[in-house]
């Protein structure tokens, strides 16, 4: 019994260690998770309220039924007149019914490619909250390495203290060094819960689930990627959705075509007469003739602001792609330049500062040196890591910027 109990306390002490034990989502999952999100939910409402509505786009007009006198008398006991039941139904041209059915169809393509392209833009921002945050850890890391040096580098001092080889003043410099570090570290946690926060906003998840990242953040070599137009248009999903729009405003421009044929219509009634007389009955045929004058003035007229309309989008289309080429071209020129400055930091400057930092060391292990000149060494060799990691944030947001741009995901 007493081994049963002292197995139940340990578990209730381990349980909740591991219950802390946040999951590790790479970039992709987090992707696939925001395909949950409420914006794109959205957009799937919208699209089969569309498709529901071009099912009824065939319906013919209601049938109309009568009943009543018919060139009845004014007497109680008439002995002429009749009384009448009468039907009527309209049937509007095939034509127009098919044509009003493909406009209405059309009307969900375009909010199809209103859904990629906020999907692209939820995705875009996943991607960088999602490398913000990376960094975020690797200069976490990094403070951790460089408060590991200053807290070797105080102890030392302090031993160094009790035989009168440092002063007091370096002992509190390092400690308000040391200190210093704890503000740092403070800020970079925050980031990194704001980050935690707005990753699980797009995910539309508890916005205060901890989970880990990868820090393995890959670089793409887009720098020698040539834009090609006709990819870039079947690629962007805003493009697309122009060009839907201009393919849904030529359906319009069918629809309006289509006024210009007849409907058609059937009539039909049955007179029960008054006086003897013999029953009569009605059945006639009508047809519309939209082509005259005072009645083709409005599809005719809708017609030429359907053009306008279609040229305005054709014209849009252009200046897009324009745009998206000049951006994509910008942004390669970006990053080549910011792949440079990193290369730089790894291969020239943060190696000169290990060196002035190891030579200030030495020379302060050997009683040439003093304990500021080292501190400045960790120091310089600090903000030089942390700059390194800001052109591979700047590197990371181009990247997205890239991708989002051209649309790649």
């Amino acid at each position: 019994m007493k081994t049963r109990n002292q197995i139940i306390i340990i578990l209730l002490i381990c349980l909740p260690g591991l219950a802390v034990q946040a999951q590790t989502l790479p970039l992709d999952s987090v992707l696939v998770r925001v395909a949950s999100n409420p914006a794109l939910q959205a957009y799937d409402a919208r699209i089969s309220a569309q498709d529901a509505y071009a099912a009824g786009a065939r319906s013919l007009d209601a049938p109309k039924i009568s009943a009543g006198q018919y060139q009845t008398p004014y007497q109680i006991n008439p002995n002429g007149g009749s009384f009448m039941i009468q039907a009527e139904q309209m049937f509007t041209n095939p034509a127009k019914l098919r044509a009003k059915e493909d406009y209405m169809k059309g009307m969900s393509k375009v909010t199809a490619e209103d859904k990629n392209y906020q999907k692209n833009q939820l995705i875009g921002q996943a991607k960088q909250y999602y490398y913000e945050r990376v960094v975020l850890e690797k200069k976490l890391v990094q403070l951790q390495h460089t408060q590991d040096l200053m807290e070797y580098m105080l102890k030392d001092a302090n031993i160094r203290l009790t035989y009168g080889k440092e002063k007091l003043p370096n002992i509190y410099k390092a400690k308000a060094e040391l200190f210093a570090l704890d503000n740092t570290r403070e800020q970079l946690n925050n980031e990194i819960s704001q980050r935690n926060i707005m990753l699980n906003t797009l995910m539309n998840r508890d916005k205060q689930t901890v989970f880990m990242v990868d820090t393995d953040a890959i670089l793409k070599e887009y720098e020698g990627t040539m834009t090609d137009t006709a990819t870039l248009a079947n690629q962007r999903s805003d493009i697309k959705g122009v060009s839907r729009s201009i393919e849904l405003q030529q359906l319009n421009a069918q629809a309006e075509y289509s006024k210009r044929k007849p409907d058609f219509g059937i009539q039909a009634a049955h007179m029960i007469s008054y006086g003897g007389f013999p029953n009569q009955y009605i059945l006639m045929a009508s047809v519309t003739i939209p082509i005259v004058p005072w009645a083709s003035k409005e599809y005719k007229a809708n017609l030429k602001g359907i053009r306008y309309e279609v040229q305005e989008l054709q014209q849009r289309r252009l200046d897009m792609l324009n745009q998206a080429r000049g951006q994509l071209s910008s942004l390669r020129a970006n990053m080549g330049s910011k792949k440079r400055q990193l290369k730089n930091y790894n291969l020239n400057i943060i190696p000169a500062l290990q060196n002035g930092y190891k030579t200030a060391l030495l020379a302060y292990d050997q009683n040439s040196g003093d304990l500021p000149s080292v501190l400045n060494g960790i120091k310089g060799l600090q903000t030089a890591r942390m700059e390194a990691l800001d052109r591979l944030q700047d590197l990371l947001t181009l990247q997205v910027a890239y991708e989002r741009e051209y649309e790649k995901y």
